[in-house]
């Protein structure tokens, strides 16, 4: 019997090994690696070439949400598979955008996550019933709720700037993380601003957080 081969993304090494521990007991399942933080996700999924990717989305440096596009980019047959304690609207429909087929919360049971796993390996999507069902009430014109943020159409560049910018970092430390010069940080910086008409660094964080790229609890230095 070949087996479903599994990646997991989660920043919390107890979470993680738990999950783990829970897909273990699957004899059609076998995780092939974990990373911690997004950019981590991105390098092994290239490595690995896994079946299914399961995502954390709340994650430094690189959020789950920008690890998948770039995942999705590389591998565009990749299967990614949300698993986040966050789904409000805002989450769901930008983890849609950027390709996921999946999207569980925490809250879910061990088979639930492996069912998920088996579903969006067969080319089908698998979402926990509380999104599901509001996914298909926004169906019709009726159902339709605006969305809290809507990320503009920014590269994948000017997302993981955004991110380090929103989580605090200056100028130097992202240049640093990113591999490119302070003026590049500065340039995208200041095509951030523009896009999203924004003029200080306060209002790209409260973006980021409106828009699912941060958590609201992080904690934010302005620089």
């Amino acid at each position: 019997m070949k087996r479903i081969t599994v990646l997991l993304v989660e920043d919390h090494m107890v979470v993680r090994e738990g999950l783990r521990s829970l897909l273990r007991g699957e004899r059609d399942i076998e995780v092939v690696g974990e990373a911690q933080t997004g950019r981590q996700a991105v390098a092994l999924a290239k490595k690995l070439r896994p079946a299914v990717v399961v995502m954390d989305i709340a994650m430094p440096l690189l959020n789950g949400l920008e690890a998948t596009r770039q995942i999705r980019k590389a591998i565009p047959g990749a299967k990614v598979l949300i698993l986040s304690a966050h789904g409000d609207d805002a989450y769901v429909e930008q983890a849609i955008a950027f390709g996921v087929v999946g999207f569980l919360l925490k809250q879910t049971s061990s088979h639930d996550l492996s069912r998920a796993i088996r579903e969006v390996q067969k080319g089908k999507t698998f979402f926990s019933p509380a999104i599901a069902k509001r996914l298909h009430g926004q169906k019709s014109p009726a159902g339709r709720r605006p969305l809290r943020k809507r990320v503009a159409r920014l590269t994948s560049r000017e997302m993981e700037v955004l991110q380090l910018i929103a989580e605090g970092e200056a100028n130097k430390q992202v240049a640093d993380e990113l591999g490119i010069s302070i003026k590049t940080v500065e340039k995208y910086r200041q095509s951030l601003m523009q896009k999203l008409n924004i003029h200080d660094v306060a209002g790209l964080t409260r973006y980021a957080i409106g828009a699912g790229i941060i958590e609201s609890s992080v904690q934010i230095t302005i620089v």
